[in-house]
Protein backbone atom coordinates (compact mmCIF):
# COMPACT_ATOMS: atom_id res chain seq x y z
CA UNK A 1 0.00 0.00 0.00
CA UNK A 2 1.36 3.38 -0.86
CA UNK A 3 2.01 5.91 1.35
CA UNK A 4 -0.03 9.11 0.24
CA UNK A 5 0.21 12.56 1.36
CA UNK A 6 -2.82 15.42 0.51
CA UNK A 7 -1.68 18.19 -2.17
CA UNK A 8 -5.32 19.53 -2.61
CA UNK A 9 -8.32 19.29 -1.47
CA UNK A 10 -11.48 20.28 -3.70
CA UNK A 11 -15.02 19.87 -3.82
CA UNK A 12 -14.91 17.12 -6.68
CA UNK A 13 -11.04 15.81 -6.42
CA UNK A 14 -8.29 15.78 -4.41
CA UNK A 15 -4.48 15.18 -5.30
CA UNK A 16 -2.12 13.25 -3.54
CA UNK A 17 1.57 12.44 -3.65
CA UNK A 18 1.94 8.88 -3.86
CA UNK A 19 5.48 6.90 -2.80
CA UNK A 20 5.13 3.72 -4.48
CA UNK A 21 7.27 0.77 -4.82
CA UNK A 22 8.30 -0.83 -8.09
CA UNK A 23 8.87 -4.13 -8.77
CA UNK A 24 12.77 -3.82 -8.11
CA UNK A 25 11.92 -2.67 -4.74
CA UNK A 26 12.46 1.20 -5.50
CA UNK A 27 10.53 4.15 -4.42
CA UNK A 28 9.07 6.88 -6.17
CA UNK A 29 7.22 9.65 -5.90
CA UNK A 30 3.67 9.89 -8.42
CA UNK A 31 0.94 12.59 -8.41
CA UNK A 32 -2.74 10.81 -8.49
CA UNK A 33 -5.70 12.47 -8.99
CA UNK A 34 -8.36 10.65 -6.52
CA UNK A 35 -11.72 10.94 -7.97
CA UNK A 36 -14.89 9.52 -6.42
CA UNK A 37 -16.09 8.09 -9.76
CA UNK A 38 -18.09 8.99 -12.42
CA UNK A 39 -20.85 7.68 -14.84
CA UNK A 40 -21.75 8.45 -18.55
CA UNK A 41 -25.40 7.80 -20.67
CA UNK A 42 -26.16 6.70 -23.38
CA UNK A 43 -29.48 7.39 -23.97
CA UNK A 44 -31.19 5.83 -27.42
CA UNK A 45 -34.50 7.46 -28.28
CA UNK A 46 -37.27 5.02 -29.82
CA UNK A 47 -36.35 5.57 -33.38
CA UNK A 48 -32.87 4.84 -32.22
CA UNK A 49 -31.37 8.58 -32.79
CA UNK A 50 -29.05 9.32 -30.00
CA UNK A 51 -29.65 11.90 -26.89
CA UNK A 52 -25.91 14.32 -27.17
CA UNK A 53 -24.86 17.42 -25.87
CA UNK A 54 -22.54 20.29 -26.43
CA UNK A 55 -20.52 20.80 -23.07
CA UNK A 56 -18.48 23.87 -22.79
CA UNK A 57 -15.55 22.46 -21.54
CA UNK A 58 -13.04 24.57 -19.90
CA UNK A 59 -10.04 22.69 -19.62
CA UNK A 60 -10.05 22.02 -23.21
CA UNK A 61 -11.24 25.58 -24.09
CA UNK A 62 -13.99 24.36 -26.34
CA UNK A 63 -16.98 23.33 -26.59
CA UNK A 64 -17.03 19.29 -27.20
CA UNK A 65 -20.00 17.32 -28.39
CA UNK A 66 -20.29 14.33 -26.02
CA UNK A 67 -23.03 11.74 -24.16
CA UNK A 68 -23.86 13.12 -20.57
CA UNK A 69 -22.14 12.23 -17.78
CA UNK A 70 -21.49 12.99 -14.07
CA UNK A 71 -19.65 12.90 -10.72
CA UNK A 72 -20.58 10.69 -8.36
CA UNK A 73 -21.81 12.22 -5.18
CA UNK A 74 -20.73 10.30 -1.76
CA UNK A 75 -21.58 6.72 -1.38
CA UNK A 76 -24.04 7.32 -4.23
CA UNK A 77 -25.53 4.13 -6.41
CA UNK A 78 -23.69 4.61 -9.97
CA UNK A 79 -27.22 3.74 -11.75
CA UNK A 80 -29.01 6.50 -9.54
CA UNK A 81 -26.49 8.94 -10.34
CA UNK A 82 -26.95 8.50 -13.79
CA UNK A 83 -30.69 8.79 -13.72
CA UNK A 84 -30.06 11.80 -12.15
CA UNK A 85 -27.35 13.32 -14.71
CA UNK A 86 -29.12 12.04 -17.32
CA UNK A 87 -32.15 14.49 -16.14
CA UNK A 88 -29.99 17.43 -15.06
CA UNK A 89 -28.13 17.04 -18.36
CA UNK A 90 -30.46 16.84 -21.13
CA UNK A 91 -33.80 16.93 -19.60
CA UNK A 92 -34.73 13.38 -20.09
CA UNK A 93 -36.08 10.37 -17.59
CA UNK A 94 -34.94 7.04 -18.81
CA UNK A 95 -37.69 4.04 -18.10
CA UNK A 96 -34.72 1.18 -17.94
CA UNK A 97 -30.93 2.35 -17.46
CA UNK A 98 -28.54 -1.12 -18.37
CA UNK A 99 -24.87 -0.93 -18.01
CA UNK A 100 -23.04 -1.36 -20.82
CA UNK A 101 -19.09 -1.05 -20.01
CA UNK A 102 -16.46 0.15 -17.23
CA UNK A 103 -13.47 2.27 -17.61
CA UNK A 104 -10.50 4.18 -15.96
CA UNK A 105 -10.34 7.30 -17.89
CA UNK A 106 -6.86 8.48 -17.25
CA UNK A 107 -5.31 5.92 -15.16
CA UNK A 108 -2.15 7.10 -15.78
CA UNK A 109 -2.82 9.50 -13.07
CA UNK A 110 -6.10 9.24 -11.85
CA UNK A 111 -8.20 6.72 -9.98
CA UNK A 112 -11.61 7.88 -11.73
CA UNK A 113 -13.64 5.03 -12.67
CA UNK A 114 -16.53 5.78 -14.99
CA UNK A 115 -19.80 3.32 -15.36
CA UNK A 116 -21.36 3.64 -18.81
CA UNK A 117 -25.33 2.98 -18.98
CA UNK A 118 -27.57 3.05 -21.68
CA UNK A 119 -30.53 4.22 -21.11
CA UNK A 120 -34.21 3.95 -22.65
CA UNK A 121 -38.02 4.74 -22.95
CA UNK A 122 -37.06 8.55 -22.66
CA UNK A 123 -39.64 10.80 -21.64
CA UNK A 124 -38.95 15.03 -21.94
CA UNK A 125 -39.04 16.41 -18.17
CA UNK A 126 -37.13 19.11 -18.59
CA UNK A 127 -33.45 20.32 -18.01
CA UNK A 128 -32.34 21.05 -14.26
CA UNK A 129 -28.97 22.26 -14.74
CA UNK A 130 -26.30 23.14 -12.10
CA UNK A 131 -25.82 26.60 -11.76
CA UNK A 132 -22.28 26.46 -13.59
CA UNK A 133 -22.80 24.28 -16.61
CA UNK A 134 -23.78 25.38 -20.28
CA UNK A 135 -25.05 22.52 -22.25
CA UNK A 136 -27.28 22.40 -25.10
CA UNK A 137 -28.67 18.92 -26.28
CA UNK A 138 -29.34 18.04 -29.68
CA UNK A 139 -31.35 14.33 -31.03
CA UNK A 140 -28.60 12.98 -33.61
CA UNK A 141 -29.02 10.31 -35.92
CA UNK A 142 -27.41 7.11 -34.67
CA UNK A 143 -25.39 7.04 -38.41
CA UNK A 144 -24.69 10.46 -38.23
CA UNK A 145 -23.18 10.01 -34.95
CA UNK A 146 -21.44 6.84 -36.11
CA UNK A 147 -20.26 8.97 -39.33
CA UNK A 148 -18.75 11.52 -36.64
CA UNK A 149 -16.76 8.70 -34.54
CA UNK A 150 -15.14 6.97 -37.73
CA UNK A 151 -14.54 10.59 -39.18
CA UNK A 152 -12.55 11.24 -35.73
CA UNK A 153 -14.86 14.49 -35.64
CA UNK A 154 -15.59 13.33 -31.69
CA UNK A 155 -13.19 14.93 -29.22
CA UNK A 156 -14.32 13.33 -25.74
CA UNK A 157 -12.77 10.64 -24.53
CA UNK A 158 -15.72 9.03 -22.36
CA UNK A 159 -17.78 9.01 -25.61
CA UNK A 160 -15.26 7.62 -28.07
CA UNK A 161 -15.68 4.79 -25.75
CA UNK A 162 -19.00 4.37 -25.06
CA UNK A 163 -19.84 4.57 -28.66
CA UNK A 164 -17.32 2.43 -30.00
CA UNK A 165 -18.39 -0.38 -27.79
CA UNK A 166 -21.84 0.11 -28.20
CA UNK A 167 -21.83 0.48 -32.21
CA UNK A 168 -19.31 -2.25 -31.82
CA UNK A 169 -21.52 -4.50 -29.77
CA UNK A 170 -24.69 -4.46 -32.11
CA UNK A 171 -22.77 -5.14 -34.99
CA UNK A 172 -22.04 -8.10 -33.43
CA UNK A 173 -25.44 -8.84 -32.82
CA UNK A 174 -26.68 -8.04 -36.50
CA UNK A 175 -23.49 -9.99 -37.60
CA UNK A 176 -24.30 -13.58 -35.66
CA UNK A 177 -28.12 -13.18 -36.78
CA UNK A 178 -26.88 -12.75 -40.53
Amino acid sequence: MPQKRSLLHTPKFDVELWKVALSDGREVDRQVVVHPGAVTILAICDDESIVMIRNRRFAADQVLFELPAGTLEADEDPRECAHRELIEETGYRAQTIEPLIEFYTSPGICTERMVAYVARGLTHVGQDLDDSEEIDVEIVAADKIRQDLIEGKLLDGKTIAVLGTYFAIEDAKRNARV
